[in-house]
């Protein structure tokens, strides 16, 4: 039942260090038009990056 333009899709990100780490999440997609840029923890490089959203 999903529509074609959600406003609110699950979107992943993944981390920047090289890791193949992601995070799966929902954005809104009026608020937040461009691709995201969080910095979240990667436990496999065991610090803070940047996770950038993936399409």
């Amino acid at each position: 039942m999903a529509k074609s333009a959600d406003v609110r899709p699950v979107i992943k990100l993944r981390s920047t260090a090289g890791t193949g780490y992601t995070y799966v999440t929902r954005k809104n997609r009026r608020n937040d038009p461009d691709r995201m840029v969080v910095r979240k923890y990667d436990p496999v490089a065991r610090q803070h990056v940047d996770f950038r959203e993936e399409r």
